[in-house]
């Protein structure tokens, strides 16, 4: 079935996110970074900026900016509706308010919009997702999937995920996924029976807590490498 652009729900988070979420030292910012799901989030943008080597991958990139800027358009209010809604389920204390976060976002987009065409030039944006990457064995230091894996749990099968972060240890020394929640801010469904099969693939995974927390209860992130 072709990707197509309506299915997305464009939703970038800033540079400071990403380094919290996935609890991002000096050491792994200067690495190899693969940033695997990225979506319109400035990450990329930000650390390209202060000299990091890193490319982001996700099946939007093969639309233009200007299509991409489209259906954040289109998708934005609907968002930000929802998170009206469901409220009780995020963490207001580094983002204060829904207004706040709405601004935090169409910054983080923002900034990706600035930057896409010429990353894509440069390849920094490559179109391609989970759970076949084309990238080559060790290529990168370390593999980033933010709000895909796990969340989605609902969509995505447990053989999905495990596929997913094999490819991605295959790419990279360490993957790491945040957060381990799925829609509805509970337990991913997955994740017990996903660490015990990463064993028997012979991957080592660990769960940490990390200095971030919006979706509530989610401040931990899975960190897998070969053994």
């Amino acid at each position: 079935m072709a990707f197509t652009l309506d299915k997305v729900v464009p939703w970038g988070r800033s540079y400071d996110e990403y380094v919290a979420m996935f609890a991002l030292s000096e050491k792994d910012l200067g690495g190899r970074i693969l940033g695997c799901g990225d979506g319109p989030a400035a990450f990329n943008s930000v650390l390209t900026k202060r000299g990091g080597r890193v490319v982001s991958a996700d099946p939007a990139y093969q639309f233009s900016a200007d299509e991409i800027r489209g259906r954040i358009a289109a998708v934005y209010p609907e968002v930000m509706e929802q998170m009206r809604r469901n409220r009780q389920d995020y963490v207001w204390r580094n983002i204060a308010s829904i207004a706040e976060l709405g601004g935090v976002r169409m910054a983080a987009m923002e900034e990706f919009l600035a930057d896409y065409s010429a990353g894509r030039r440069e390849g920094r944006y490559i179109a391609a997702g989970l759970p076949d990457l084309p990238f080559a064995d060790g290529e990168f230091d370390l593999a980033l999937c933010s709000h895909f894996l796990f969340l989605y749990s609902g969509h995505l099968s447990e053989d999905f995920h495990v596929r997913s972060i094999v490819e991605l240890c295959r790419v990279a020394r360490e993957a790491r996924v945040f957060p381990l929640l799925e829609l509805g801010a509970v337990k991913s469904r997955h994740l017990d029976s996903i660490l015990a099969r990463l064993a028997s693939e012979g991957l080592g995974a660990r769960i940490e807590t990390v200095p971030y927390e919006f979706q509530r209860g989610g401040d931990r992130m899975l960190s897998v490498c070969r053994k």
